[in-house]
């Protein structure tokens, strides 16, 4: 018979039962374990109950406890061999300890018990195992009336709710041990991809870069065109090398040209080179930047700015991969991977006849886009570091920066993208009279910063209207010119921006210089404001 009180073959049955679905229903085994205890106390109505598990240290700590206080169960820690609890965690064998009074090796650690006042309480304590380890012990306590009893059935009870209990346990290790292996292959992989994706020179950790350095190494190997998109001063020439050096062609030569930079004769003679004698001043034959590149890649920066005419031309150069010098009639074919990188939108520029669609379907093979600085600010901080590394080895400097000039920058638009970063830092870090940069040394602290001018105007993108602020104070008026404006004709009032744009045009006879200075502007401002407006500058 069991001491327990209603202690039944139907009870012990309904109660493994419940116990089994408490265990099996969640993997916090101290919730378990809690759970596990109150369906003991409800139903074999013990005083207080105890699940003590080893931790790493060894030692044996109360995880879950009924009938007692949290602060208590904080107590209930043991050595192995230490008192009835530790020794059971020794042997590995069921202890009962009929009268815990009396029993000079139980220690009473937690405190709960009023041994005391009179009232028998019996212990009794089996060992929770994982095969033939012991790695915990439940206990329970309960008050003895009337005569000694035989708690034979007690132990052999406890004894399958304790094995019950090993056995989630066991199960909770497996997948902790499962978790923690996938958590760690998870971390290796994550390393293994960031040293993967990353660029020599490039600088990004934000996700919009980790994708653009996942798509460069995914193209380089291949011959396909690339196109490098975005806006002006966010690396793609940078990029463009990135694509080279990770290719097969790395070992020959990497050519670049800027098409904006060049007129149309000028172009065509530098890509595809001229014969002796073709135009005044050929004084003797050239190879052009697609010899050059022979067997490697050739970069082609603002491609969007070519003119129509030479678009025909090299649409028949990346078609048929020949062409023919300047003043020649010999066909030269090529091996030359094409990258080509612009700051425009091409679909707008096809759909409005400024672009051959058959050309931008050649170059747009594959189509990589570099976000801008605004887009990835959690990158700044790694540039600003990367930009003041660079000056202080350049100028034998020991620089650093503030948090605080760190935060102001990380606010700034940065319409120039990473150029404009990087001439910030540069420009900061040479006019500071302290060994650190601090907020009031920026300057759009002191409003000669250009982002600060566009923000102020509400501009996100590289335009600026033609309103243009005056100069600060006490500064020179480099662009400004009294002799354009004594020829030009008053300024007829009430004109909107895009009027009075075309307006300046018309009085310096479209040229795109002496307008800037009618207007007080830069020539780059001017012609952000004519893309703008999309006014198409006359060929007078």
């Amino acid at each position: 018979m069991g001491a327990f009180p209603g202690h039944e073959a139907g009870i012990e049955l309904a109660t493994i039962y419940e116990i089994s679905k408490i265990l099996s229903s969640s993997l916090d085994l101290n919730k378990t374990a809690r759970d596990v205890l109150g369906v003991l106390s409800s139903h074999l109505k013990m005083r207080r109950g105890m699940v003590s598990l080893v931790q790493p240290s060894g030692d044996l700590h109360v995880v879950e406890a009924t009938g007692m206080s949290a602060e208590a169960a904080q107590r209930g820690r043991f050595r192995k061999g230490e008192g009835i609890t530790g020794k059971i965690l020794g042997t590995g064998v069921p202890m009962v300890v009929p009268d815990v009074a009396k029993e000079p090796l139980f220690l009473n650690r937690t405190g709960s018990r009023s041994l005391g006042e009179g009232r028998v309480v019996a212990f009794i304590g089996v060992p929770i195992k994982q095969g033939r380890s012991t790695i915990g012990v439940l206990s329970v306590d309960r008050e003895v009336d009337g005569a000694p009893m035989n708690f034979e059935a007690d132990v052999r009870f406890l004894a399958m709710i304790a094995n019950l209990i090993g056995q989630t346990a066991r199960l909770h290790q497996n997948v902790a041990a499962e978790r923690e292996e996938l958590m760690q292959r998870q971390q290796r992989l994550q390393k293994e991809l960031q040293g993967k994706y990353s660029l020599d020179n490039v600088i990004g950790r934000s996700k919009r870069m980790q994708e653009v350095f996942s798509e460069v190494h995914q193209a380089s190997p291949g011959k396909s065109t690339v196109l490098l998109r975005g806006e002006s001063g966010t690396g793609k020439e940078v990029i463009a090398r990135s694509i080279h050096y990770l290719s097969p062609r790395k070992d020959a030569p990497f050519i670049k040209v800027n098409c904006a930079a060049l007129s149309e004769t000028l172009l065509e003679s530098e890509l595809f080179g001229h014969e002796k004698g073709s135009f005044t001043g050929a004084t003797q034959e050239r190879k052009g930047r697609f010899e050059m590149a022979q067997g490697g890649t050739l970069f082609l920066d603002e491609l969007g700015e070519i003119s129509a005419s030479f678009q025909t031309k090299l649409l028949r150069v990346l078609q048929e991969r020949e062409f023919e010098r300047v003043g020649g009639n010999k066909s030269i074919k090529v091996d030359v991977r094409l990258i080509a990188a612009t700051n425009r939108n091409m679909e707008e520029d096809v759909a409005k006849g400024t672009f051959r669609a058959d050309l931008y379907y050649r170059v747009n093979v594959v189509s990589i886009f570099l976000p801008p600085l605004r887009e990835r600010r959690e990158d700044i901080p790694l540039l600003i570091a990367h930009f003041l590394d660079k000056f202080n080895k350049d100028n034998a400097r020991k620089l650093s920066i503030s948090p605080e000039a760190v935060d102001v920058m990380l606010k700034c638009n940065w319409p120039g993208n990473v150029r404009e970063l990087e001439n910030c830092v540069e420009r900061t870090a040479t006019m500071t009279r302290t060994s650190t940069i601090q907020d009031v040394d920026l300057p759009c602290q002191q409003n000669k910063c250009f982002s600060q001018v566009l923000q102020h105007y509400g501009q996100v993108q590289q335009t600026i209207p033609i309103a243009m602020i005056a100069p600060a104070p006490g500064m020179p008026e480099p662009y400004g010119s009294d002799s354009d404006e004594a020829h030009a004709e008053a300024e007829p009032a009430n004109m909107g921006e895009r009027e009075r744009l075309v307006w300046a045009m018309e009085q310096c006879g479209w040229v795109q210089a002496k307008a800037a200075r009618l207007l007080n502007l830069t020539p780059r401002q001017i012609g952000y404001a004519l893309s703008k407006y999309n006014i198409e500058v006359k060929r007078l």
